[in-house]
């Protein structure tokens, strides 16, 4: 049935996106990922359901699922992350310094995270509909040195920032934190943590620098195909408690992600989309 419905949502859209999507991975698109079993495609959409039935009774799942999109909601923020003539989709400029970055109107999205955390992966996985958008990704930690904006049509734009830690560069915190202090059009900061080793104590000092600011932000965890089952269920309950006990300007859910399978993006993308105000939800979210 919850295949069913997503190919019927699907289905008048088809002809429009297949020209662009030649070269478009299988699962980064939902009409090609209808294809999978049900199950796998739950997991794809709603990664946490591959792990709550792992957890003991006693433990709180909803602050896990406090955004839990429609099947439709998810999409109408596809649109908006495939290019067309009246919706381009293009890398803008870098700025290392603040009088560098460009002034823009639409509601900004950033991501910040230790290095090697696998930030431009993310971002690529993003915007893997529209592959013509180059977003670089090196095997070496911190081979992002500059503030990344990319345009998202007249709808938003996504910043990718410096990672922190090893190899980051020297003006790091000179370059972020003014950014994230005075950018006025900024809704969201991501906060990525790798789920394959857990929260480091970089992560607790950048998370320490968004309580500072008392900024909106989000935790998102990368990698979850990294580890096993148990080693990521330990990582995120930890993960969890820091932001309970920890946090009073982060959003309660955690997000999980693998940019290698594609688990998790569909749902960010949506999450995105209904931040920066470019789409109303059809389900009820709390954030």
């Amino acid at each position: 049935m919850f295949c069913l419905r997503l190919r019927l949502w699907l289905q008048p859209a088809s002809q429009v996106w297949a020209a662009s999507r030649q070269n478009v991975h299988k699962l980064a698109s939902l009409q090609k990922a209808t294809m999978m079993p049900p199950k796998k495609l739950q997991g794809l959409l709603y990664p946490f359901t591959d792990l709550e039935a792992y957890l003991d009774r006693s433990v709180d799942t909803t602050q896990f699922q406090l955004f839990h999109p429609s099947v439709e909601d998810m999409v109408q923020s596809e649109k908006l992350f495939s290019s067309s003539p009246s919706h381009k989709i293009d890398y803008h400029i870098s700025a290392e310094r603040m009088d560098h970055v460009p002034v823009l109107q639409q509601p900004e999205v950033c991501f910040i995270g230790r290095s090697n955390v696998g930030k431009s992966s993310l971002i690529r996985a993003l915007f893997a509909l529209t592959p013509e958008v180059e977003v670089r990704v090196s095997k070496t930690p911190g081979h992002t040195k500059k503030m990344n904006f990319f345009r998202v049509g007249k709808a938003f734009t996504v910043v990718d920032m410096p990672g922190y830690g090893h190899r980051a560069p020297k003006d790091f915190v000179d370059m972020v934190e003014p950014y994230l202090y005075t950018r006025k059009n900024l809704v969201r900061t991501f906060l990525l943590v790798d789920g394959s080793v857990g929260v480091q104590k970089a992560d607790l000092i950048a998370l320490e620098m968004c309580e500072d600011i008392k900024h909106p932000y989000v935790m998102l965890v990368t990698k979850i195909d990294k580890c096993g089952r148990g080693t990521l269920l330990t990582n995120l309950m930890n993960l969890q408690d820091v932001v309970k006990t920890q946090t009073s300007s982060c959003f309660p859910q955690l997000f999980l992600l693998s940019s290698l399978q594609f688990r998790g993006i569909h749902l960010l993308r949506c999450f995105i989309c209904h931040l920066t105000g470019s789409i109303r939800l059809t389900n009820t979210c709390h954030t």
